[in-house]
């Protein structure tokens, strides 16, 4: 009808000027400073708007990553028949994104909650970790299907093999995480995986 509001929309827009001031003030101010207060004043909304949608101040940012960084349960890893240089596609797209300073307090904080809120850490495996997983598996599925890997290698320990290194040195602060340390990554655990000739 026209002339009359759509609520569905209302609701997006307020729950995006709600994420979007999550973001803008945890880069500004850091997560400990990081309150409910904060993101309703500066997303121009009351404090029980946020309250009715998310359980949490960590939730809140979990959902926000998810909005500004993707949930990945869309994008399929991609196949281009060269194994390597596919992981070394992804994984040089994951060290951009937590290099990006717009995102790195956010992930950082997110991380944070998740070892401490057994609830947002269920809630981070079900709609990020578990489907990024599976997307993984898929394609290193396609490689042992072309005898790329072995047919007999564990994928849950083969996907840690390749990203863990990379989250390890991001939160820990190793080294410097750069896309030739990535290279390196994926052609040392090729090595191990490859079929061995008999």
């Amino acid at each position: 009808m026209p002339g009359v509001p759509d609520p569905n929309r209302r609701s997006d827009a307020t729950r995006r000027a709600i994420l979007t001031a999550a973001i803008d003030l945890l880069g500004e101010v850091g997560y400990p400073k990081l309150t409910i207060e904060g993101i309703a004043r500066t997303a121009g909304v009351g404090k029980q708007t946020i309250y009715r949608w998310w359980a949490s101040k960590g939730s809140l940012i979990f959902e926000a990553f998810l909005a500004f960084a993707g949930d990945g349960e869309t994008a399929a890893l991609p196949d281009t028949g060269d194994l390597a240089a596919d992981l070394k596609l992804v994984l040089r797209a994951t060290v951009d994104e937590l290099d990006d300073p717009r995102y790195d307090k956010a992930m950082r904080a997110m991380h944070v909650e998740i070892v401490n809120d057994h609830l947002l850490a269920g809630e981070y495996v079900a709609r990020l970790e578990k489907p990024m997983r599976e997307l993984k598996k898929e394609r290193l599925r396609a490689a042992q299907r072309v005898g790329q890997l072995a047919e007999d290698v564990e994928l849950e320990v083969a996907i840690d093999m390749l990203f863990g290194p990379v989250l390890n040195r991001w939160l820990q602060r190793t080294g410097p995480l750069t896309h030739d340390y990535v290279d390196q990554v994926v052609d040392t655990a090729l090595r191990g995986l490859k079929p061995r000739k008999p």
